[in-house]
């Protein structure tokens, strides 16, 4: 999902997720209401803006969270958690604290706690927006390559253009006031994408296009603050 600030990006999310409530409307979730999550093949997992990690905890008790509220046996809760570590790169970090880790380490930390439940459904709200260039590309190239493995399903919040071109199978552009999508942009290109397709021809075509769609949105913005 690719928009200006204010168009409702995180709050769409935060209705996928079920942590608020729809005005109108209804919402399915794999053919059915909110209830029909959570079982086997319908689970989801949410990472956030910003880590998130309990700083008196070390990495593996920060992974380890969701199922210890759901009283899962330790035994089982200790093979997860080094599973999840090491698919994000951080096995030798498991009893560092996350004061000790880069910020963009500590984002595969709270990826690592998502995929611990093996979640069918991964939401995901600007993980990287707070992190450098560099680190966000290395983070982007992980992403996909988790989304291979493990046959994931990622609804990806982002302000970049770029990125949404890199990862995505498609593009939804939205604007503002109210809160709507105004494109639905597929971004047929083989995967795995790595950096020759970032300074490839068809990467600077979707560039473009989803440039000027996110330009439209603004100024609808602009126009019915204006009105």
């Amino acid at each position: 999902m690719l928009g200006p600030s204010g168009c409702g990006k995180t709050t769409l999310l935060n209705l996928i997720a079920g942590l608020i409530a729809p005005d109108a409307g209804t919402i399915s979730w794999w053919g059915g209401d909110f209830d029909a999550t959570g079982g086997p093949g319908r689970r989801f997992a949410m990472v956030f803006q910003s880590p998130m990690l309990m700083p008196w905890a070390r990495v593996e008790g920060n992974v380890r969270l969701p199922l210890a509220l759901a009283h899962a046996p330790r035994a089982d809760t200790d093979r997860d958690v080094a599973a999840a570590l090491s698919l994000v790169g951080l096995a030798a970090f498991a009893r560092h604290f996350p004061r000790e880790l880069s910020g963009g380490m500590q984002m595969r930390a709270s990826i690592a706690r998502a995929l611990v439940t093996a979640p069918d459904l991964l939401l995901m709200d600007e993980p990287f927006g707070a992190l450098d260039e560099f680190t966000r590309q290395r983070l982007d190239d992980e992403l996909l390559s988790l989304w291979a493995a493990r046959g994931l399903t990622v609804v990806f919040v982002t302000h970049s253009i770029v990125e949404a071109v890199f990862l995505s199978t498609r593009v939804a552009v939205m604007a503002a006031r109210p809160g709507r999508m105004i494109a639905d942009v597929a971004i047929d290109e083989p995967y795995p994408r790595g950096d020759a397709f970032r300074v490839s021809t068809a990467f600077a075509a979707h560039c473009q296009r989803l440039s000027q769609l996110v330009a439209r949105a603004g100024a609808a913005v602009t126009a019915a603050a204006e009105a």
